[in-house]
């Protein structure tokens, strides 16, 4: 799974680096670090990496523009590093478009099972070979990890894509916030369950076309989320 997977750190702190770097290489994974965003979005632009690693409080451009300058143009996966624990700060880089968060100080061995999630949701291996077709318009395909409207191709995040799979896998099945966090996180997750509204918000904005009266993914009021009567 790792072999041949490359991972950027984007992160100012050596000390910090120096320990991502030694424990992901131990695990077999490339790993290339750079200090500040804009080093880092030039190289993931040069030549695309499998994951970045991304800390929110850098020097020049933020990581919460980092992000969102990624997010504009790519669909590789992103976890970010955050020295905030707080609920608020960790939803807001979900919404920004992060597909984790992993919070300071952390367990090195912690931040390689999140990277190895992360990297599983997203591959090739883990979704259906075929193509489901939302609406007319509107397509799901296992095979590229893509969403297409028109044929145009979605900038939907991996962990949002597995959401929507998730929920086509299932079409008459209503899944609870919490069977949603074990399916698509794929860990045990140490947070408020609620986070898994920041990631179908995000997703509605792309796939619905009226967000705010979504017929796609629908909420089932006290339960969760399920696939909408239309689809």
């Amino acid at each position: 799974m790792t072999q041949g997977k490359r991972i950027l750190v984007i992160e100012d702190e050596p000390n910090i680096i120096d320990v991502i770097a030694s424990y992901l290489e131990a695990d077999g994974y490339e790993v290339t670090a750079v200090m500040c965003g804009e080093a880092g979005l030039r190289l993931h632009a040069e030549q695309p990496f499998d994951l970045i690693l991304l800390d929110l409080m850098l020097p020049g451009i933020s990581g919460e523009e980092t992000c969102k300058r990624l997010r504009a143009t790519s669909r590789v996966s992103l976890i970010m590093l955050t020295a905030c624990s707080t609920e608020q700060a960790k939803i807001k880089g979900l919404a920004l478009g992060a597909d984790d968060y992993i919070t300071k100080p952390f367990s090195p061995r912690e931040l390689v099972a999140r990277v190895g999630a992360v990297l599983r949701r997203a591959s090739p291996e883990s979704l259906l070979a075929e193509q489901f077709h939302l609406t007319e318009q509107l397509v799901l395909d296992d095979r590229t990890k893509e969403v297409r409207r028109n044929g145009e191709v979605l900038n939907v995040t991996p962990t949002e894509f597995k959401i929507l799979h998730t929920l086509v896998q299932h079409p008459k099945r209503t899944f609870s916030r919490s069977e949603l966090i074990e399916r698509v996180l794929g860990y045990d997750f140490e947070g408020e369950e609620r986070v898994i509204d920041t990631h179908v918000k995000n997703l509605r904005k792309k796939i619905e076309e009226d967000p705010k009266n979504p017929q796609l993914v629908v909420a089932v009021y006290g339960v969760g989320y399920r696939l909408g009567d239309l689809v």
